[in-house]
C-alpha cells in the first residue's frame, strides 16, 4: 500500500497511542475528568494498530494519556512492539518508542524496567521549580512532595541509562502568562543544571474546559527573549516534521544542558509540515491535536478478530489521505485578519487528557 501522505502532502510519521485518558494530576492547562472511555484497546488491538501505522510510514511511536505509567501492561506492550523496528536506518519500521509522563510515579524500578523492555526516549513534564508553583500548575495541593518526586524521577531515568545528552531524557513545561511565567529563568536554570533539554510549551486552546483565551498564552519569541537576556541563545532551527524550534546557549555544549526549545503551536504554528496520528485509549483515530469532539474514526470495527488483513490498515490510509487540518494556521490567519469571530471564539476541542496531547 505504501507511505500515506495526505492533501497537504503530508506523511505520516508519528503515531501517537493514548493507553489511558485517566490521570494522577489535574493540570489547569488539561484538566482531565477522571473518566476513562469505556472499551479500552486490548494489548492484542493495539500492537494490530501500530503494525498498520508503521507499514504506512509511522517511524515514532510516542506513548501518551492521561498519565501513562497508569497503565499496568505499559512494559508488556513496549516490549511486543520490538519486531517492529526498522532493521536500516532508512528503511521502513520504528526507529524511536518514546513516552511522555508526570514523573510521579517513575520510580527507580520502574525506569529500569521501561528501559530493559526497550523504550528509547522518556520525556518528563515539569511546570514549576517551587512548592506553591508547582501546586498550582499541578492541581494538587502539596507542591513540594510532588516536585520532589519529579526531580527524583528525573535522576531515575538517567540512572536508569536515558541519556539526556543523546536526547533520550528531556524537560517538558507548559508556560502560562500570569499562572508560571515566573518560573521561566528557574525552570531554564533547573535544566542547564542537570543536564536536560528544556521544551517550553505554549498555553494551548485544547479542548474545552481549560479556560483558554490569547491573552494568557506567553509566545515562544518572549520566552526566548527573556532566557536569552540571561543566557545568550544562537538558533538552532526546527528539524523537519518536529514540533519545536531549538536554541544552543553559547556558554554551554548542546550535549551538557546547552539546549532550549520551544513550541510555538500558538504564535507560529507549524501545521505544514506535522505528521502526527493520534489515537485514543478506546481506538478513535484523530489527524489534528484540535480536532473537534467526536469528528474521529473509531477503529475498532476493523480491530475485530474476524475483520480482513489489510482492512485496518485501508481505513487509516483513507483516514490519512482525506486529511487536511491547519486549524493552528487558520487560528493565525483569524488573528490577522482580524476577524471578531477568528479572534475571539474557536470550535468545541476533544479535551487533551482524551486525545493524548
Amino acid at each position: 500500500m505504501g507511505r500515506a501522505t495526505d492533501q497537504l502532502n503530508r506523511p505520516l510519521g508519528v503515531l501517537r497511542l493514548s493507553l489511558t485518558a485517566r490521570c494522577n494530576l489535574a493540570c489547569p492547562y488539561c484538566l482531565p475528568d477522571g473518566v476513562e472511555p469505556p472499551g479500552l484497546l486490548t494489548l492484542a488491538q493495539r500492537l494490530q494498530l501500530i503494525e498498520a501505522a508503521v507499514a504506512l510510514g509511522a517511524r515514532s511511536l510516542r506513548l501518551t494519556g492521561g498519565e501513562p505509567l497508569l497503565h499496568s501492561g505499559l512494559e508488556e506492550l513496549i516490549t511486543a512492539v520490538q519486531p517492529l523496528r526498522a532493521t536500516h536506518p532508512e528503511g521502513p519500521g520504528l526507529r524511536e518508542i518514546a513516552l511522555t509522563s508526570n514523573g510521579t510515579l517513575l520510580s527507580a524500578e520502574r525506569a529500569r524496567s521501561l528501559r530493559g523492555a526497550g523504550l528509547d526516549r522518556i520525556t518528563l513534564s515539569l511546570d514549576g521549580t517551587t512548592g506553591a508553583s508547582v501546586a498550582r500548575m499541578a492541581g494538587v495541593s502539596d507542591g513540594e512532595a510532588l516536585l520532589a518526586k519529579v526531580l527524583a524521577a528525573i535522576e531515575h531515568a538517567r540512572a536508569a541509562g536515558f541519556d539526556p545528552g543523546r536526547g533520550e531524557l528531556k524537560l517538558n513545561a507548559v508556560i502560562q502568562r500570569g499562572a508560571n511565567d515566573d518560573q521561566l529563568l528557574p525552570l531554564a536554570e533547573l535544566a542547564r543544571e542537570r543536564g536536560l533539554e528544556l521544551r517550553l510549551i505554549e498555553f494551548m486552546d485544547v479542548g474545552n474546559r481549560n479556560g483558554w483565551r490569547p491573552e494568557a498564552v506567553l509566545s515562544a519569541a518572549e520566552m526566548v527573549e527573556r532566557i536569552g537576556a540571561r543566557w545568550p541563545l544562537e538558533p538552532q532551527g526546527r528539524a523537519g516534521h518536529g514540533t519545536a524550534s531549538r536554541w544552543r546557549y553559547r556558554d554551554r555544549e548542546p550535549e551538557g544542558g546547552g539546549i532550549l526549545a520551544v513550541v510555538a503551536s500558538v504564535s507560529a504554528p507549524f501545521c505544514g509540515d506535522c505528521n502526527r496520528l493520534r489515537v485514543t485509549a478506546d481506538g478513535i483515530a484523530y489527524t489534528c491535536l484540535f480536532a473537534a469532539p467526536g469528528s474521529g474514526l473509531d477503529l475498532r470495527p476493523w480491530l475485530q478478530p474476524d475483520s480482513a488483513a489489510g482492512k485496518l490498515q485501508g481505513a487509516l490510509a483513507e483516514l490519512w489521505r482525506e486529511r487536511r487540518n491547519r486549524w493552528s494556521e487558520e487560528r493565525q490567519e483569524a488573528w490577522q485578519i482580524g476577524t471578531a469571530a477568528g479572534a475571539t471564539t474557536a470550535p468545541p476541542h476533544a479535551e487533551m487528557a482524551y486525545l493524548g496531547g
